[in-house]
């Protein structure tokens, strides 16, 4: 178990914020919040949702993107014909 350390409360905009010490650092964009029985906050990590990653790099390309694919394959050269196997 960590030791404990202190850290800061402040707001950011309209919410009331904690920095996290590096060494608490958490590798999840997202997580759940909770309160025990003690009244201490517990901070639990979400996994990434499947597909959120692909989301997020799809929202980067725009429709000029797009498009340039989708005239890239026109231009290709039709499927050879082959001897099957």
């Amino acid at each position: 178990m960590a030791t404990p350390l202190t850290s800061r409360v402040f707001m950011n905009g309209n919410s009331q914020a904690v920095r996290i010490p590096q060494e608490f650092r958490l590798s999840s964009q997202r997580v759940e919040i909770s309160r025990n029985a003690e009244g201490d906050l517990v901070i639990h990590p979400l996994p990434e949702k499947r597909g959120d990653a692909l989301l997020q790099a799809l929202a980067g390309f725009d429709m000029e993107f797009a498009d340039l694919l989708l005239a890239d394959r026109s231009e290709q050269a039709p499927p050879q014909e082959r001897e099957p196997l």
